[in-house]
């Protein structure tokens, strides 16, 4: 598993966090359920403490480095 993730790069969700939080300037909780499994995006932006702004089909959420795999 890579922990070192670059701009651009595909990703893909490994386990569910508690909650996500949006990538918007005004950041908001969502629910675990708002992603499943799997569910693959697009690293947007490195943020600090090993969290990574990531695009999915149902939004941008900033997500845990522990969360995430390397998609191929």
């Amino acid at each position: 598993m890579t922990t070192d993730f670059s701009v651009g790069d595909r990703v893909r969700l490994i386990a569910l966090p508690p909650y996500f939080k949006t990538a918007d300037p005004m950041p908001m909780m969502r629910p675990p359920d708002t992603l499943p499994v799997g569910a693959e995006g697009v690293v947007v932006s490195r943020r600090p403490s090993g969290y990574w702004g990531v695009k999915f089909e149902k939004g941008a959420f900033l997500v845990d480095t522990q969360y995430l795999e390397s998609a191929p």
